[in-house]
């Protein structure tokens, strides 16, 4: 939905898996084999990628102020089973965190939850506050105060809406 540009570093795998559900359509990524690869999951592992997909976007959502969208197991609790290690580069001394596991899905947001938490962009990946919408997206504005996934949609529609309470 969004004509913004892609979060940065690893909440790109956030946002992306997040946007596999296209909630004004119903149309999910993760229902075709392509939608799939691109995160690099099995048709095996689709309910613990959904689950994952709607608690992470419970998260969002909270980012933005708002409640969650249907109940959803706490993002805690589901990352608390991701195994990760600290890396060393022997070379310089940097330090990083890697999947314990190979990466799966679930190692990998882990890792991409903990790297953003550090950098400190973590909440600025938020869902968009639209009912029929929840689109993440990263929020680039100064204040940190974005709404709406795209301005020309979703804040559109909303202004609309507003617009008509007020006429009616």
């Amino acid at each position: 939905m969004s004509e913004r540009s892609p979060a940065p570093g690893g909440l790109a795998l956030v946002e992306a898996l997040v946007n596999t559900l296209d909630i004004e359509s119903g149309a999910d990524a993760l229902d075709t084999p392509d939608g799939r690869a691109r995160l690099g999951i099995t048709e095996a592992e689709l309910s613990p990628a959904r689950a994952l997909r709607e608690s992470l976007r419970a998260t969002l959502l909270a980012h933005a102020g708002h409640p969650p969208h249907r109940e959803v197991t706490p993002l805690g609790e589901l990352l608390a089973d991701a195994p990760l290690h600290v890396t060393v580069d022997p070379a310089d001394g940097s330090a990083g965190l890697a999947p314990a596991d190979g990466g799966p899905l679930l190692s990998r947001i882990a890792t991409a939850v903990a790297g953003a938490l550090v950098e400190g962009t973590w909440t600025r990946l938020k869902a968009c506050e639209a009912a029929t919408c929840h689109w993440a997206y990263y929020d680039r504005s100064p204040a940190g105060r974005g709404r709406w996934c795209s301005m020309q949609v979703c804040g559109a529609r909303a202004k609309m809406r507003r617009y008509r309470a007020k006429e009616g």
